[in-house]
């Protein structure tokens, strides 16, 4: 697959362009990276999501698609190796459900309320470890890809408002399963400097903050 066929519109801490660069790089697909200034969207970006003016958008043999979900089923369907989803339909129905976690952004109660329920989701979402190294199995599919973030995000709000969501006490298997997901080769490549991306989340943090007040 020639280079120029498939760009990747995206912004370095989007955790969601970062779901779009795994599912690319497991399928070993090579693609040109477009990295976006969100205050001041290109021209590019302007004309292939006119609508929402969003990243990510992957952009093949001139067909521009959005939404990171929507896209790794795209990625999916048109490379076939190493696959993403189940082949079973029920298997493949559960998986396109992913987490959706509340924002920590509050104070006082409301902020130890919207962390008791990320914590509910999360552990439905550990649910789904039960016997398995990965969501996929032995191996990483469409659910680690799509909730490869949430360690991420778990970490970098434990650190901004001091409120852990995943260790290995209260949630074994997801701890473990981040560590691992972290330690894949292609996976680590991808991830952004996490001391820069910190910053990036606090900054982040303080204009929701800032907005909910």
């Amino acid at each position: 697959m020639a280079e120029d066929s498939v760009k990747l519109l995206g912004y370095w801490a989007s955790p969601f362009a970062l779901r779009v660069k795994w599912a690319l790089k497991l399928k070993g697909i090579q693609y040109q990276y477009v990295e976006e200034d969100l205050p001041n969207k290109s021209p590019m970006l302007l004309q292939y999501n006119p609508v929402y003016k969003k990243v990510p958008v992957l952009v093949h043999d001139d067909k521009p698609l959005a939404e990171s979900l929507v896209i790794l089923e795209y990625i999916d369907e048109v490379w076939k190796h190493n696959p993403l989803l189940p082949t079973d339909p029920y298997e493949r129905a559960k998986a396109r459900f992913g987490p959706n976690l509340p924002k920590t952004s509050k104070k006082g109660e409301e902020k130890e309320k919207a962390a008791k329920e990320a914590r509910e989701n999360l552990k439905t979402l550990e649910s789904g470890l039960e016997g398995k190294r990965f969501f996929g199995g032995e191996t990483i599919g469409f659910v680690d890809i799509a909730a490869g973030w949430i360690g991420c995000w778990a970490q970098m709000t434990g650190e901004i408002i001091g409120i852990k969501l995943i260790d290995a006490k209260t949630m074994p298997l997801l701890d473990a399963w981040f560590k691992d997901f972290l330690e894949v080769p292609f996976i680590k490549e991808c991830m952004p400097p996490q001391d820069k991306l910190l910053e990036h989340n606090k900054e982040f943090h303080k204009i929701l903050t800032a907005a909910s007040t």
